[in-house]
């Protein structure tokens, strides 16, 4: 059997939390300057410049574009990582997988609920309450990469972990709130372009002359129905098989994770970012975030929710016996990290855009990219912190 051909260095680099964030970065901040430049009105043009067949109801705007096509290949690359940490991944041994999967329950619930309680009564926040619920996994990766070296391994396991279980969380929500309509021809296409995609993988065939054509028609089946497209990705990343055969040198979930996790890094996600987070923000717009219900109840689940929820519900797994904490990691290595959580941004973004329209979407991924600089930030400083605590007890 040939062996998979080698990764190139430059890909490797890619795949690496670090080189991910700052690619991040630099998108954000790339449209934040274009939208807000001169040249704000090209930057918004080529956004919601219309391409694609009609007869397909893929005429989509290139914001669409991203939101829709290129994110699905970021949600296909999670539904990979997802389905090995479930398998043969830390989440498939139960005491490694209890606490952060209580954690992640807890950081979904509380910024809800901090969301629903600030912005009560106000129109949209019974879609908008799901913004905060999410974790950036890139993003937060990349943070505790540059900022937490000396932090033991069992921290990002216990971060990956929480992030992958947070992000499964989202795309239940998405699923369940954001479909408008349902085709049942569609459905039927999906699933059984799903269920070809399985066998497949069952029978071993590994020609990629009928995987793109199938997980094409899958998307668009998926599209169609009125369900987001995302969830496509996520479907057909838990259809893959993990496990390697005997004399395989990788599973065909690792072979794709390795050629598919650079494009989603360094393109799909920052592209999406592109796109997204290029919102007009002066003065009157930055206040707002502060004095409008809805973007503050934003704002506050996720730089005040999630780690109350994060940490709190993991004293309470820990004090009733539920789970154990990581070895190595203390309780304030778990608070720096419950800061982390709060960076939503790629997810979040989306949520606000499926949530709301108008300034009001506008106002709420503010909120996102303020409530994600600070946790960003605040995480940083502490996690410096750990960084030489545990780094003076290593020397």
């Amino acid at each position: 059997m040939p062996k998979p051909r080698p990764v190139h260095d430059f890909a490797r680099y890619l795949r690496t939390e670090t080189t991910g964030g700052l690619i991040l970065l630099a998108a954000t901040a790339l449209a934040l300057l274009w939208a807000n430049s001169p040249w704000g009105d090209a930057y918004r043009a080529l956004r919601d410049f219309g391409i694609g067949p009609h007869w397909l109801h893929l005429d989509l705007s290139v914001g669409d574009w991203a939101k829709d096509g290129l994110l699905a290949l970021f949600f296909f690359v999670a539904g990979l990582e997802l389905k090995r940490e479930l398998v043969v991944g830390e989440l498939s041994r139960l005491k490694q997988a209890v606490l952060p999967a209580i954690a992640a329950l807890g950081g979904m619930i509380v910024p809800a609920l901090v969301a629903l309680a600030a912005a009560w009564g106000t129109p949209g926040i019974d879609r908008a309450w799901a913004i905060p619920v999410a974790t950036d996994i890139a993003f937060a990766l990349g943070v505790l990469a540059l900022t937490g070296s000396n932090l033991p391994s069992s921290a990002r396991v216990f971060l990956l972990s929480l992030a992958v279980v947070d992000d499964l969380g989202a795309i239940v929500v998405i699923a369940l709130l954001f479909t408008t309509g349902f085709n049942l021809v569609a459905a039927a296409v999906a699933v059984a372009a799903c269920a070809l995609y399985a066998f497949l993988q069952h029978r071993r065939v590994r020609s990629p002359w009928l995987y793109v054509p199938l997980v094409v028609i899958t998307w668009v089946a998926v599209h169609t129905t009125g369900i987001h497209a995302t969830i496509a990705g996520v479907v057909l990343g838990l259809l893959t098989r993990v496990r390697p055969d005997p004399g395989e040198e990788a599973a065909p979930a690792v072979r794709l994770e390795h050629r598919l996790q650079p494009w989603s890094a360094a393109v799909a996600v920052p592209v999406f970012a592109l796109f997204a987070a290029g919102i007009e923000i002066d003065a009157k717009s930055l206040s707002e975030v502060f004095t409008t219900a809805l973007p503050l109840g934003v704002l506050l689940g996720l730089v005040v929710g999630k780690p109350i929820g994060i940490l709190g519900a993991s004293a309470l797994a820990v004090s009733t016996g539920l789970a154990e904490r990581p070895g190595g990691t203390g309780w304030r290595d778990l608070a720096a990290l419950s800061l982390l959580g709060g960076v939503g941004f790629t997810v979040s973004l989306l949520i606000a855009d499926l949530a709301l329209s108008g300034e009001a979407a506008e106002r709420a991924k503010a909120a996102v990219l303020l409530a994600s600089m600070v946790a960003s930030l605040g995480a940083a400083v502490l996690l410096l912190r750990r960084n030489r605590v545990h780094g003076a007890r290593e020397d």
